[in-house]
């Protein structure tokens, strides 16, 4: 029996060695969804398909139909978002970004908003200007919307009370902002009892706000301490694990090139 081709234009998120000189791929496609198929003779130094399926490359793919994964006969490079690979930091954010949408993606699913997402982001990511920890948080946000797990941040997650400008509690449990009275008072009344509820600055929330609602063209503006990016990023890092129930490799990762960076900047 004939082949059966397909093409598509693909993200690579993921890849392992398979076999002797075959890589499998973890894809993400606007209109499949997330899709794993396999790279024959990708390892090999003479494949002219290698340079093609690296990692966070934006490609065109024809596949065939196999009996249990999909076999890439050929590809073509459509973005290799070369400026971001010129950066070892900017290349950890993608991994980040490329392990977030893996683990929030199922198979076969089609999230043509968090593919679109995913590809300005990347290049996003190669441009110099754009700070890539408040890139990252943006993305985390959207993304959370685009799964259906978006945080509540305007009104009171028990009471449904709109959130006064004053200092008040988040919850990945109960799903998004208390207010003191709820997170005080009405603990065992909330979802989870919110046990993990923490105070959140006025200033955070504003932020978080306003990532959350404004496109990245106008985010990527602001301007803040490091105190108050490293309270939106543990934040938003307590909610994406409480949802995963895991923690994520490229976190380390980022972490440990902040510390030699740091360790850098003092020798």
């Amino acid at each position: 029996m004939r082949e059966r081709l397909y093409r598509v234009e693909a993200i690579v998120l993921k890849r392992t060695d398979y076999g002797e000189a075959d890589r499998l791929l973890t894809l993400f496609t606007p209109d499949l969804g997330k899709m794993r198929a396999i790279a024959k003779g990708a390892r090999k130094p003479s494949s002219r398909k290698s340079g093609h399926v690296e990692l966070f490359t934006h490609t065109a793919l024809l596949l065939a139909k196999g009996r249990q994964l999909d076999i890439i006969t050929q590809a073509d490079t459509i973005d290799a978002f070369l400026p971001l690979r010129e950066n070892l930091e900017r290349v950890g954010y993608a991994y980040y970004l490329a392990e977030l949408v893996d683990r929030f993606s199922e198979e076969g699913t089609e999230n043509r908003a968090l593919y679109d997402l995913f590809l300005r982001a990347l290049n996003w990511l190669g441009d110099a200007v754009n700070n890539p920890a408040l890139l990252a948080r943006f993305f985390e946000l959207r993304l959370l919307q685009y799964v259906g797990y978006r945080p509540q941040l305007f009104k009171c997650i028990h009471c449904g009370k709109a959130i006064e400008p004053i200092e008040n509690y988040f919850s990945a449990e109960a799903g998004g902002i208390l207010d003191p009275d709820c997170a005080q008072t009405q603990r065992e009344h909330i979802a989870g009892h919110a046990r993990d509820a923490q105070i959140l600055s006025l200033t955070a929330l504003k932020v978080l706000r306003y990532l959350q609602t404004r496109e990245w063209e106008t985010a990527r503006g602001l301007r803040l301490t490091p105190e108050v990016l490293s309270e939106v990023e543990a934040l938003l890092q307590r909610f994406i694990t409480h949802h995963l129930e895991r923690n994520l490799k490229s976190v380390e990762f980022l972490r440990e090139l902040k510390a030699g960076a740091s360790v850098g900047r003092q020798a």
